[in-house]
C-alpha cells in the first residue's frame, strides 16, 4: 500500500523510486501518471528526501559554521592588532612627550643657569667697581693723610731751619743788617723751592703709586672675572653633560620599555593564533569524525535497505528461473508430443500401448531431472547472491574505511603541514623582531656615542677658546702695562711705602 501526499511547492522530485522488474510499458506508463499527477509524491519518497534535506542542511550548516568560525578567527586576529598597535602608538606617543618634556626641561634649566651666571657677573662686576673704588679712596686718603704729614714736616723744618738762620745771622756781628736780610731772604727761597721740589717728587710718587696699584687692582679683578667665566663655563658644561647623560639613560630606559613592548605584543599574538589554529584543528578533526560517523551510518543504511531488499530480487530472480524451468518444460512437451506422433506413425499398433509408457517414462524422467537441476540452481543462485552481497558488502566497507583513513591522514598532514608553517612563521618574526631591535640598539649606542663625543669636542674647543682669549686679554692688558712702565704686576704686592 502507498500513501500519496501533495508537494504544497509543487518542486518535488519527479524521479521515481527505483524497481528492478518495471518493464518498459510499465516505465512509460509511470512517466505518463508522473506528468499528470506531477505533485504527488509517496511517502517512502518524501521520506527519503526529507533524509536528504537534513543532511545537505547538516553539511550546510557545518561548513557554514566552520566558514563563521574561520571569519570570526581573522576578527580576532584583526582586532588584537589594532589593539596591539594601538598600544604601540600611545607608548611610542608617551615616550616621545618624556623626551620633549626632558628637553624642554634642560632647555629652561639652561636658561636659569645663564640668567643666574649673568647676574652673578652683573654683581660681581658692580662688588669689584665698588672694590675698586673702595681701593682708590683708601689709596688716596692714606696719600692725603702722608701728604699733609709731609707738609706739616716741611712747615716744622722750615721753621726750625728759619730759627737756626736767625740765630746764626744773629750771632755774626759783624755782617750788615741788609746784607743778613738778603741771606735770611735766600736762604728762605732755597729752603721753599727744595721743599717745594720735595712736595712734589711726593705728589709724583703718590700718583705713580697710585696708578700702579688701580692698575694691578684692575688685572686682580680681570683675573677673577676670569676665574667667575671658566666656574660658569664649567657648570654649564658639567649641566649639559649631566642633562645628555640623563637623556641617553632615559633613551636606552625607553628602548627597553619598547623591545619588551614588542616581545610581549608578539608573544600574545602568536599564542592567539597558535590558540585559533588548534581550535580551527579540533574543529575540523571534529566535522571528520561526524563525516565519517554520517558515511558509515549511510552505508550500514544503504546496507540494510539492501538486506531487505535481497528477499524480494530472490524470489524475482527464482520466480524467472522457474519460468525458464516452465519455458523448457513446455519446450520439451511439445518435443515429446512430435516425438510420440512420429513413433505412433511408424510403430505397428499393437506396440503403440508399451511405445507411449516408454516414452511417458521417459517424459518423466527426464522433468524430474530437469526438476532437480532447476531446484539446484535456484539453491545455488540464492547462496551466490547471498555470498555475493556479503562480500559486496564487505568490500563496500573496507572501501569506505581505506577512504575515510586516507582522508584522515591527508586531513592530520595538512594540519601538520599548517601547523609547521605557522611555527615557521612565528620563528621568523621572532628573528626579524630580534634584528630590528639589535639593530635599534646598535644605532642608539652610536648615537649615544656620537653626542658624547661631540659634547667633549664642545667642551674641549669652548674652553680651548675661553682661555685663550682671557690669555690674550691678559697679554694684552700687560703689554699696556709696559708701555704705561708699571712693569711686572704679577708679583705686586701692596707695601707701605715712604713716598719720600
Amino acid at each position: 500500500d502507498h500513501v500519496f501526499i501533495r508537494d504544497e511547492a509543487g518542486h518535488g522530485d519527479p524521479r521515481p523510486e527505483p524497481r528492478p522488474t518495471q518493464s518498459v510499458q510499465s516505465q512509460a506508463l509511470h512517466y505518463r501518471n508522473r506528468e499528470r499527477f506531477a505533485t504527488i509524491k509517496s511517502a517512502s519518497l518524501v521520506t527519503r528526501q526529507i533524509h536528504e534535506h537534513e543532511q545537505e542542511n547538516e553539511l550546510r550548516e557545518q561548513m557554514s559554521g566552520y566558514k563563521r568560525m574561520r571569519r570570526q578567527h581573522q576578527k580576532q586576529l584583526i582586532a588584537l592588532e589594532n589593539k596591539l598597535k594601538a598600544e604601540m602608538d600611545e607608548h611610542r606617543l608617551k615616550l616621545q612627550k618624556e623626551v620633549e618634556t626632558h628637553a624642554n626641561n634642560s632647555s629652561i634649566e639652561l636658561e636659569k643657569l645663564a640668567k643666574k651666571q649673568v647676574a652673578t657677573i652683573e654683581k660681581e662686576a658692580k662688588v669689584a667697581a665698588a672694590d675698586e673704588k673702595k681701593f682708590q679712596q683708601q689709596i688716596l686718603a692714606q696719600q692725603k693723610k702722608d701728604l699733609t704729614t709731609f707738609l706739616e714736616s716741611q712747615k716744622k723744618q722750615y721753621k726750625i731751619c728759619k730759627e737756626k738762620i736767625k740765630e746764626e745771622m744773629n750771632e755774626d756781628h759783624s755782617t750788615p743788617k741788609k746784607e743778613k736780610q738778603e741771606r735770611i731772604s735766600k736762604h728762605k727761597e732755597n729752603l721753599q723751592h727744595t721743599q717745594a721740589e720735595e712736595e712734589a717728587h711726593l705728589l709724583t710718587q703718590q700718583r705713580l703709586y697710585y696708578d700702579k696699584n688701580c692698575r694691578f687692582f684692575k688685572r686682580k679683578i680681570m683675573i677673577k672675572r676670569h676665574e667667575v667665566e671658566q666656574q660658569n663655563i664649567r657648570e654649564e658644561l658639567n649641566k649639559k653633560r649631566t642633562q645628555k647623560e640623563m637623556e641617553h639613560a632615559m633613551l636606552i630606559r625607553h628602548d627597553e620599555s619598547t623591545r619588551e613592548l614588542e616581545y610581549r605584543q608578539l608573544h600574545t599574538l602568536q599564542k592567539l593564533r597558535m590558540d585559533l589554529i588548534r581550535l580551527q584543528h579540533q574543529t575540523e578533526l571534529e566535522n571528520q569524525l561526524e563525516y565519517n560517523k554520517r558515511r558509515e551510518r549511510e552505508l550500514h543504511r544503504k546496507h540494510v535497505m539492501e538486506l531487505r531488499q535481497q528477499p524480494k530480487n530472490l524470489k524475482a530472480m527464482e520466480m524467472q528461473i522457474k519460468k525458464q524451468f516452465q519455458d523448457t518444460c513446455k519446450v520439451q512437451t511439445k518435443q515429446y508430443k512430435a516425438l510420440k506422433n512420429h513413433q505412433l506413425e511408424v510403430t505397428p499398433k499393437n506396440e503403440h500401448k508399451t511405445i507411449l509408457k516408454t516414452l511417458k517414462d521417459e517424459q518423466t524422467r527426464k522433468l524430474a531431472i530437469l526438476a532437480e537441476q532447476y531446484e539446484q540452481s535456484i539453491n545455488e543462485m540464492m547462496a551466490s547472491q547471498a555470498l555475493r552481497l556479503d562480500e559486496a558488502q564487505e568490500a563496500e566497507c573496507q572501501a569506505l574505511r581505506l577512504q575515510l583513513q586516507q582522508e584522515m591522514e591527508l586531513l592530520n598532514a595538512y594540519q601538520s603541514k599548517i601547523k609547521m608553517q605557522t611555527e615557521a612563521q612565528h620563528e621568523r618574526e621572532l628573528q626579524k623582531l630580534e634584528q630590528r631591535v639589535s639593530l635599534r640598539r646598535a644605532h642608539l649606542e652610536q648615537k649615544i656615542e656620537e653626542e658624547l663625543a661631540a659634547l667633549q669636542k664642545e667642551r674641549s674647543e669652548r674652553i680651548k677658546y675661553l682661555l685663550e682669549r682671557q690669555e690674550r686679554e691678559i697679554e694684552t692688558f700687560d703689554m699696556e702695562s709696559l708701555r704705561m712702565g708699571f712693569g711686572n704686576l704679577v708679583t705686586l704686592d701692596f707695601p707701605k711705602e715712604d713716598y719720600r
